[in-house]
């Protein structure tokens, strides 16, 4: 029995979504290493600290002035100064004195202040900011304890007033680039599979239709198909007119010879 053959060839609408498929793919794979590696690392390092019960011990402000940057325009920068603010704790986990520092952002800034003020062009702003949390601290907070961040491997002489990221964030740095790779697999999956179970149809009904014609093939009579297959012009049953030795011209007519004269 001869082989049946079909076509294999994607059409243009199943090999565009193959290419969003691949497309997306390629995407959640790049995200996930960029989102692992700027947001998924800090956020780790962050969730290791443990948090514990703090208390003030000294509110201090030393004469060191710091600089920090200010932008005022697309090509516009600058340097203004703020002074320097630094609280004392005590945490209920290691029991000792430790540096208050707003989060792990402005601990990586300046290790020696406890707060960085936003930086403003003019450094009576920043000033008055500084102030500002040194008034809520010296008389607000006090002696009273509030919940702080402690982490006694990476930095055990600073402790952290609230974390830079938490859950929420891991849960985004994981989540999309998985949505965006399991999306682009069921889309690759699903247009190879309508494609595939297309071949397999076209396959079953070509062999169906060469089926049914070797079917009415074989039903009809031998006479009927012998006759078909003959030529209308050597169906005659005499051998003596079908014979052409015994064939005569249309016009032949007898000669009677003559003898010759002596």
């Amino acid at each position: 029995m001869a082989k049946i053959r079909v076509s294999y060839e994607y059409s243009e609408a199943e090999d565009k979504s193959i290419r969003l498929g691949l497309f997306l793919i390629a995407c959640g794979i790049l995200s996930l290493f960029i989102l692992g590696f700027c947001w998924l690392s800090p956020t780790l390092q962050s969730l290791q600290s443990k948090p514990a019960n703090c208390t003030v011990v000294s509110v201090l402000r030393p004469e060191e002035m710091f600089e920090c940057v200010f932008t005022c325009g697309a090509d516009c920068k600058g340097t203004s100064l703020y002074p320097c603010l630094q609280i004392f704790v005590n945490n209920s986990e290691s029991n000792s004195v430790a540096l208050l520092h707003f989060d792990e952002q402005q601990l990586v800034l300046n290790p020696k202040c406890s707060f960085v003020p936003p930086c403003e062009r003019d450094n009576q702003k920043n000033r008055d900011s500084v102030l500002w949390w040194e008034d809520y601290f010296t008389k607000e907070v006090n002696s009273q304890s509030f919940i702080c961040f402690f982490n006694q491997q990476r930095r055990p002489d600073d402790v952290l007033w609230r974390r830079s990221h938490d859950t929420s964030v891991l849960l985004h740095c994981v989540l999309w680039p998985m949505v965006s790779l399991l999306l682009g697999t069921l889309i690759v999956l699903l247009t190879v599979c309508a494609r595939s179970l297309a071949v397999r149809a076209e396959a079953l009904q070509k062999r169906k239709c060469s089926y049914e014609v070797c079917q009415d093939l074989s039903a009809m009579p031998p006479d009927r198909c012998g006759s078909k297959a003959r030529d209308p012009l050597t169906m005659n049953s005499d051998p003596e007119l079908s014979s052409p030795s015994r064939t005569l011209p249309l016009f032949a007519v007898p000669v009677r010879r003559r003898d010759r004269e002596h």
